[in-house]
């Protein structure tokens, strides 16, 4: 099974050091064995950057970090099959300001592709260009922040998103139940702007996030606990929070489970809110 991880954080300059945080905490590698397909998204201003990693690479949580500052990071490992392409198929997939990832699989999704495809505007259906069902799922997704006005809205709250990402789950899944496919869909899906980060927990596998709150001590900045604040960086690093949102765990103390059918949404204050199932 894939591997995502996302974080968003109120001090861009301090990323390492929330990565850092993690080790221990956060594996990035799945059941399935050492992904081929390792990707990152983070933001550097007004430009969305994504950077590939090679297969063979030895990640740290630490290595994640972008060597710019930025708000949020999306990071997305998996095994894809021989024959799909590194290049076209490696998420975070990205759409202007969006960075989206896709942890699960949709069961028989060569037999709705076609119709799924066909809910796509044009404009959004010229951006795909690998073959899984993840770059759907992110297209799918685009469509209803179209509808709605929100494609490009940088005030879009995060309900609002959380709400249109987990119907996008919920449309996918079901369309593979109504194809006949014998398993339920794993539809957990995580994007952001860098202003918000949503994500949905839909299907058998979990889902976890993290609040880190401001501490007096870091090891990446060689800080302890005692400095004076005119120390450079002690009083970044105690006003600093992040929420962080994980697919696996090595070491679950402190962290919450998000309940199934459920969405996570963090605003730009990184108050956290979950939106239930639909009645």
């Amino acid at each position: 099974m894939s591997v995502a991880l996302a974080v968003l954080t109120s001090d861009p300059n301090l990323v390492r050091c929330e990565l850092h945080r993690l080790e221990g905490q956060v594996a990035l590698q799945g059941e399935e064995g050492r992904s081929n397909a390792v990707g990152i998204g983070a933001y550097a201003q007004d430009d969305v950057l994504l950077r590939r990693f090679p297969r063979d690479a030895d990640l740290t949580l630490e290595s994640l970090a972008p060597r710019h500052e930025t708000e949020a990071l999306l990071f997305q490992g998996r095994r894809l099959p021989v024959g799909l392409s590194l290049e076209e198929n490696t998420q975070p997939f990205r759409s202007r300001r969006w960075l989206f990832a896709h942890q699960g699989q949709v069961e028989d999704f060569a037999s709705v592709r076609a119709g799924l495809l066909d809910e796509v505007p044009d404009f959004l259906k010229r951006q795909i260009r690998g073959e899984t069902d993840s770059e759907v799922a992110f297209a799918l997704f685009l469509k209803r922040l179209w509808e709605t006005g929100h494609g490009d809205d940088p005030r879009l709250p995060a309900e609002v998103a959380g709400r249109l990402l987990m119907d996008t789950a919920r449309s996918l899944s079901q369309a593979s139940a109504r194809a006949g496919a014998a398993r339920t869909s794993t539809v957990n899906l995580l994007a952001t702007n860098g202003y918000i980060l949503v994500a949905t927990r839909l299907g058998g596998q979990p889902v976890y996030y993290t609040r880190l709150e401001g501490t007096d001590s870091c090891e990446v900045c060689g800080l302890t606990p005692g400095m004076p604040d005119t120390q450079p960086g002690v009083v970044a690093h105690r006003r600093r929070r992040s929420v962080v949102v994980a697919t696996h765990l090595k070491r679950p103390a402190g962290w919450v489970e998000l309940a199934e059918g459920t969405a996570l949404t963090v605003e730009a204050d990184l108050q956290v809110r979950h939106v239930p199932p639909a009645p």
